[in-house]
């Protein structure tokens, strides 16, 4: 099974039923009975506790559950109006480089954003990727993940038009001295239709997918 499944969810879908999924389909493509996902969707309001979490990552939940899960990383918020695209690989015929994957990552998300008019980067040593509002970096898109047996899970977030005041009960990723910003926060009038197709677009050239669907 060699071809990537894409996969849009249009309704809100709850953080641990998407936990359950990406469990059981990585199972499957160790096993190679399904092939490799690639699943759009949003979360109700969550906040997340990666790996890396620590107990000053919470200030307020404002009512929004609290989730430990086993992605990489530290604390974030997912909610409507954000894109989340989790990403089940199978590095094994893709090269078991994580750290290339990481780069892979950034680099589509980047490319991607290009697309519709955002100009955004990397800053070295804080994961995510970022945007220069007035000499002052704001991040865009969260990036984390976990790696089962060569093949992956989570993925990458992008603010479109998510409440960011929800932010404000977190450290996000334990950085509290910058902030967060969205492509509404932008005035960039792109919707999800847009960014999906964007990323559908730039995915290949990426990851050199000449297989896709």
């Amino acid at each position: 099974m060699d071809k990537i499944e894409w996969k849009i969810s249009k309704d809100l879908i709850p953080y641990q039923d998407a936990l359950d999924l990406m469990e059981a389909r990585v199972k499957q493509i160790v096993e190679g009975t399904a092939p490799e996902l690639i699943w759009f969707l949003e979360h109700p309001p969550v906040y997340t506790l990666g790996t890396s979490s620590q107990s000053e990552d919470t200030l307020n939940n404002n009512d929004i559950p609290i989730v430990k899960t086993n992605r990489g990383g530290r604390s974030t918020y997912h909610g409507p109006g954000q894109r989340v695209v989790y990403i089940m690989l199978d590095l094994r015929k893709r090269g078991q480089d994580i750290r290339k994957l990481v780069w892979m990552l950034e680099e589509w998300t980047i490319q991607s954003l290009n697309i519709i008019g955002i100009k955004s980067e990397r800053i070295r040593g804080k994961i995510g990727i970022w945007i220069n509002c007035d000499n002052k970096p704001k991040k865009i898109a969260a990036l984390g993940l976990r790696v089962r047996k060569w093949v992956t899970f989570h993925g990458i977030s992008i603010n479109i038009t998510p409440d960011l005041n929800h932010f404000k009960g977190i450290v996000p990723c334990g950085i509290s001295d910058l902030g967060v910003t969205s492509v509404k926060d932008l005035d960039i009038s792109a919707d999800f239709k847009e960014i999906d197709a964007a990323l559908k677009q730039t995915f290949e050239r990426i990851f050199n997918a000449n297989h896709i669907n």
